[in-house]
């Protein structure tokens, strides 16, 4: 019987079983993950976009800046005023210069702010620049 207990014992010592390997490679994975992921900067606020029949879908977008109907701009969820969006744009864009801008103008909004947003971006040596659209 002294034999036969000793047997069990070594049995259930030796059915253990190990979760290191398998938690590293979950730890992997996850860095990976967080290392290849895109990150999206929301603009702030809901606009109305106008309508297109040519509208393409952008594959990377890195910033988004928005335009309200009284003419404000948004990048990030902040407002910013006119003469400071060229350096909003090098900032975020220097986190991640594959991605590309896009403005979203209100369909109310002017051409005058819209046209600043452009240039501001092409002066921030950003050339992926897109104006969102809504399907027709």
């Amino acid at each position: 019987m002294a034999r036969s207990e000793g047997r069990f014992t070594g049995r259930d010592e030796e059915s253990d079983i190990n979760l290191t390997p398998m938690l590293d490679v979950v730890f992997i994975m996850l860095i990976f993950f967080i290392v290849t992921a895109t990150f999206i900067k929301q603009a702030g606020i809901d606009v109305r976009r106008p309508e297109a029949e040519t509208d393409q879908q952008k594959p990377t977008v890195s910033v988004l800046i928005a335009i309200s109907p009284g003419g404000d701009i948004w990048i990030d969820k902040k407002r910013v005023e006119a003469e400071a969006v060229r350096a909003h744009i090098e900032r975020l864009h220097a986190e991640n210069p594959r991605g590309g801008i896009v403005v979203q103008a209100d369909r109310e909004s002017t051409f005058e702010k819209l046209k600043a947003v452009l240039d501001a971006a092409r002066a921030a040596g950003v050339t992926e620049v897109a104006v969102s659209t809504e399907e027709q």
